[in-house]
């Protein structure tokens, strides 16, 4: 069953990209005593994530932090490399968190895998966001197959 409002978040070990290269963050370090606003898109470079998910977390992010958010982070099933290489091309800076969950062992745990092996793109992470604090779920809004609605940066600006 997928993560709901109320649950709290698993526990887990996700990855950054640093200039010292890939570093380790569990979830306690990024969820623990803040608020955080989580999106998950089924792949980095991919048309929806690039052209509307992640913009429109760019354009909501100041936003979103008057209203109290602490971290936007980006989750992708993809390496921190990726990760990286998107942030890079996304203009993200500082404003957005990537993580990588290369394994989908957190994306799993969560209930929101997206398996697209059969298109040869193997287990991924469905199109969502949620509000965390302090590792609690508040809000979460998982997107149907192919839509983008409840979980932009707007809609999430919209529920706090």
């Amino acid at each position: 069953m997928p993560i709901q409002t109320g649950d709290s978040l698993p526990a887990a070990t996700l990855t950054q990209a640093t200039a010292e290269g890939p570093r380790e963050l569990t979830t306690d370090a990024l969820f623990g005593g803040k608020t955080v606003v989580l999106f998950g898109v089924p792949g980095a470079f991919t048309p929806t994530c690039s052209a509307k998910h992640m913009p429109s977390f760019l354009e909501n992010a100041a936003a979103l932090k008057a209203k109290g958010v602490d971290t936007i982070a980006c989750m992708s099933v993809n390496d921190a490399f990726v990760m990286q290489a998107w942030a890079r091309d996304q203009g993200v800076a500082d404003e957005v968190l990537m993580i990588a969950d290369g394994a989908a062992a957190f994306t799993r745990a969560l209930g929101l895998e997206l398996d697209l092996t059969a298109r040869g793109l193997g287990v991924r992470c469905q199109r969502f966001a949620l509000v965390a604090k302090d590792g609690k779920v508040t809000h979460v809004g998982v997107e149907q197959p192919g839509a983008f609605e409840v979980s932009s940066g707007s809609a999430v600006l919209a529920a706090l």
